[in-house]
């Protein structure tokens, strides 16, 4: 399956600045295909996007985490400082520290919260890392099934192979090849339709399911899954009954609570285009919502003051 990828123009001052290429899948409620730019039955790593199947993973392990900790177990967070308090709240219900964190130490991505660290005479830590609060979730359940803390990265591992079984069952596919997040942990190679029905899954199973706890939690949080300032939790509130999970290189994946679904990549990795281009997604399948405007419209400044956009065509 294909079709040409859609075109996303950075406009400065009246003039075609650069130019970013956008694969775009759109789904209806009933699993019809409403907008389809690109190869998205090509391989992909979803790489963040993912999270959300990570964490089903491990609840159905019996990680024991509700609310905001579960939708912190989904999260790629920016480090303000109740991320990082939640992080330590997951580690100490399992009775351990950070010093069992296996991802790299980083400062937060929030800036503020960054100059905080800074300030106060702090430095890089991997509590402050951005997938912090997955690894916590992943060692808490390495904690209750009593699997080794020390290898809980390793492909083979227990929680590894769970993670992996999990993601084969929801996107419908074998995962064709796999490699190392930025974090550490295993990361898969699939397509573009299967990521857009495993977010369907998450949303349609029967209430009180692992896949209802997590897509229940994830939406009810949306600050704790990304940012109080991300365009992820901005469309969230903007969008009600919405899920959106970003991933590194460009990659967002969504699911509304009757189906309606799909997936974004920029082809080149420019995270600048990848909002706007989710709008577009969102837009296609007939939602419109206070806040979408400014966010699809990706203003450019100047000066200070806008002076160009970042438009879909």
């Amino acid at each position: 399956m294909s079709a040409e990828s859609l075109c996303v123009e950075v406009v400065r001052s009246g003039f075609v600045e650069s130019t970013h290429r956008a694969r775009m899948l759109a789904v209806a409620a009933d699993g019809s295909l409403v907008r389809v730019h690109g190869e998205v039955d090509a391989l992909v790593s979803p790489r963040s996007s993912m999270k959300p199947l990570q964490a089903l993973a491990m609840v159905r392990a019996g990680l024991p985490l509700a609310g905001e900790l579960l939708a912190l177990a989904c999260a790629s967070h920016a480090g303000e400082p109740f991320h990082v308090d939640g992080v330590r709240r997951i580690l100490a219900g399992a009775g351990l520290d950070e010093g069992a964190l296996g991802c790299p130490e980083d400062l937060p991505e929030d800036v503020a919260s960054r100059d905080e660290v800074l300030r106060s005479g702090g430095s890089r830590a991997r509590v402050y890392m951005n997938c912090s609060g997955k690894h916590a979730a992943m060692l808490a359940t390495c904690v209750v099934n009593g699997w080794p803390l020390e290898t809980y990265l390793d492909p083979a591992h227990p929680l590894q192979r769970a993670v992996r079984a999990t993601a084969e069952e929801l996107t419908g596919e074998r995962v064709a090849a796999g490699g190392v997040d930025g974090c550490g942990a295993p990361l898969f190679f699939v397509s573009m339709l299967g990521v857009t029905r495993a977010f369907r899954a998450l949303v349609r199973a029967g209430e009180d399911t692992p896949e209802r706890r997590v897509a229940d939690a994830f939406r009810a949080h949306p600050e704790w899954t990304s940012g109080t300032t991300r365009p992820e939790a901005r469309l969230m509130r903007a969008v009600p009954g919405l899920l959106v999970k970003s991933g590194a290189e460009a990659f967002d994946a969504f699911v509304f609570t009757d189906g309606r679904s799909g997936t974004v990549k920029i082809e080149d990795g420019g995270q600048r285009a990848r909002v706007p281009v989710t709008v577009a997604a969102l837009t296609a399948l007939g939602f419109e919502a206070p806040g979408l405007d400014e966010l699809a419209a990706g203003v450019l400044l100047g000066g200070g003051r806008p002076v160009g956009e970042i438009r879909v065509r």
